[in-house]
């Protein structure tokens, strides 16, 4: 049951973890134009595929100081000895898979930033450069994937990076606040 003084969220949002309610109010939704956080997210919202992303939360912090800050040119420099030693890190999910598309993801992106110039405008470009805001009643409402999701996700495999499906592209697009999907009735709204 809500205090009297806390606000209405998402339905998604369990009041009851502090780490939750925190990334909801100040950072989802809010639309990022920071290149490192853009591809942190682009790799963490990877890590999420097939799990919730309360996981990855708890471990965000530790993901942050063994990927090096999501730099992606020192991200891209990690040996496979490196990779190695994290399938066994109990602070990470332990998924060789995705452990190792974290250094792919970061060689594609650089390679991207080389051709396209400036990886923040062409990620943006998939929603037309400008955050697109829906008004959602109900999770019955909220689609898993959209048609920009889609390009993004086709474009960015079709540029070399792994963990990037439609669901996982729109999941991202939510996250960096390129798609604004606070609830109807959610203070962020």
């Amino acid at each position: 049951m809500l205090s009297a003084m806390e606000p209405c969220r998402c339905f998604w949002v369990p009041v009851d973890k502090p780490l939750y309610v925190e990334y909801h109010d100040t950072e989802w939704g809010v639309p990022s134009r920071d290149e490192r956080h853009l591809f942190e997210m682009l790799c963490l919202e990877g890590a999420q595929a097939g799990l919730s992303w309360w996981t990855v939360l708890q471990k965000r912090a530790h993901y942050r100081e063994v990927f090096h800050g999501f730099d992606p040119e020192k991200v891209a420099r990690m040996t496979d000895v490196e990779l190695d030693r994290l399938v066994l890190d109990p602070g990470i999910i332990r998924h060789r898979g995705k452990i190792e598309t974290f250094r792919k993801n970061a060689r594609a992106w650089l390679a991207l930033k080389e051709r396209e110039g400036d990886v923040v405008a062409w990620l943006w470009s998939f929603v037309g450069g400008e955050p697109k805001r829906n008004t959602w009643k109900s999770k019955d409402d909220l689609p898993v994937k959209t048609a920009e999701s889609d390009a993004m996700s086709k474009a960015l495999k079709k540029a070399g990076f792994g963990f990037v499906g439609s669901t996982t592209m729109y999941a991202f697009m939510q996250a960096v606040g390129m798609v604004n999907d606070h609830m109807e009735g959610c203070f962020k709204e």
